[in-house]
């Protein structure tokens, strides 16, 4: 408990007071209105939701233009377009934030290319998908597929994944590096044994906000991989499928007299795959901040 001095000081101090309690309510309130807004918006897609959800709407294939049956594909398709852009963005994506980091000199071309890395991370959606469409469905002929879809998604989520792992890396103490160097470590042992492993936290985080984003759109899939009714499970990557974010824009916009509970099952089925995910990164990034020496 903070003692207010007796003398003519009393005054100022118990004024810094009151404005440090005025800050903290303001600042209490905004959280609440914040949150209150996103578990409204929860509560009401479980209420709506949950009626639609059993074994046999999670496992079975649609049915009768989509209005019973099951969701299986489009669940089965999410994961595999998600796990493509994995594939594909996170390699790449902490690559080029190591060069940039680590290798990179301070100059105009590293400058204009942070700059130009952030620009794309602002780019619509649906300008991703016209440039997916004309690149991998056209040109390379890779058709509409799971393997163009993918491709598409990853340069969507590169420049999300690759300025979150920067700043991950910018964040290790540079005593760490100057630590392993002069004991005969390489550049690059520091950076793999040491940098990478007390950054770990800071990726994961760069990496699933990439892969959410990419497992909620709908326009870049749209254009280069996504079917409108599939009841079957595609064989190889070059095969189209059905996807979550497609699947509910269909239902919700193209199939007269959908059960409003079918809609929201599936967004409620979406939401649930996006939160096991960070429920995913969450453990992996307390795991790897446990680890952390700083």
């Amino acid at each position: 408990m903070t003692k207010i001095p007796a003398s003519g000081n009393a005054s100022p101090v118990l004024k810094q007071l009151i404005f440090q309690q005025i800050g903290f309510s303001v600042v209490t309130a905004l959280a609440i209105l914040t949150v209150l807004p996103i578990i409204a918006v929860l509560v009401y897609i479980i209420y709506l939701g949950a009626p639609a959800i059993s074994w046999e709407f999670l496992t079975a294939m649609p049915q009768n233009g989509m209005r019973s049956g099951g969701i299986w594909p489009a669940i089965v398709g999410t994961f595999y377009l998600t796990l493509g852009t994995a594939i594909f963005s996170v390699p790449l994506g902490v690559a080029s934030a190591i060069y940039l980091s680590e290798y990179a000199p301070e100059n105009r071309l590293t400058r204009l290319i942070r700059l130009a890395i952030i620009n794309l991370a602002g780019v619509p959606s649906v300008v991703y998908g016209l440039f997916g469409l004309g690149l991998f469905v056209i040109f390379l002929n890779f058709g509409t597929s799971i393997l163009s879809a993918s491709l598409t998604l990853s340069i969507m989520t590169l420049p999300v994944i690759i300025s979150t792992t920067e700043e991950a890396l910018r964040a290790v103490p540079q005593s760490f590096r100057v630590v392993s160097v002069s004991l005969g470590a390489t550049k690059w042992q520091t950076i793999r044994r040491i940098v990478l492993p007390q950054s770990t936290a800071g990726i994961l985080t760069g990496v699933v906000l990439g892969l959410e984003r990419a497992a909620g759109e709908t326009a870049p899939i749209l254009f280069t991989g996504a079917a409108f009714f599939l009841p079957r499970l595609p064989n190889s990557p070059l095969d189209a499928t059905m996807a979550l974010p497609y699947h509910l824009f269909v239902i919700s916009t193209q199939v007269p007299g959908m059960p409003i509970q079918i809609q929201y099952g599936t967004v409620l089925v979406l939401v649930a795959f996006v939160v096991l995910m960070n429920i995913i990164a969450t453990i992996l990034r307390s795991r790897a901040r446990a680890r952390r020496s700083w």
